[in-house]
């Protein structure tokens, strides 16, 4: 099966969400303290096997790129930057109810 492709990203600054629709017509709005807490960066999730939520209070988006054709990065304004968010990761953490039920997290 294909990755995920999204077609449009856009950050939401008045609602603080960055809304994300993917190739299949699929839309994610994904809160900006909720992708900042499942940062998948080595510093924010160790090693280990298991994903974690680290609470940041106060998560605000300042910045994202694309890095090549297969994932973003999210700068924050407390300036941390070195989470690289896969589009497979990504579309996992789709947090819409359709996505949550079909998930075992």
């Amino acid at each position: 099966m294909a990755s995920p492709i999204p077609v449009e990203i856009n950050h939401r600054k008045e609602k603080g969400v960055v809304r994300v629709t993917w190739e299949d017509g699929h839309v994610g709005e994904y809160g900006c303290g909720y992708l900042r807490g499942y940062c998948p960066c080595a510093l924010c999730q160790g090693h280990g096997a298991k994903i974690k939520f680290i609470e940041v209070p106060d998560a605000k988006l300042a910045e994202i790129s694309a890095v090549g054709n297969y994932a973003i990065q999210f700068t924050w304004q407390d300036g941390h930057n070195t989470g690289i968010y896969t589009f497979d990761y990504l579309k996992s953490l789709c947090p819409c109810p359709e996505c949550n039920r079909s998930k075992d997290r």
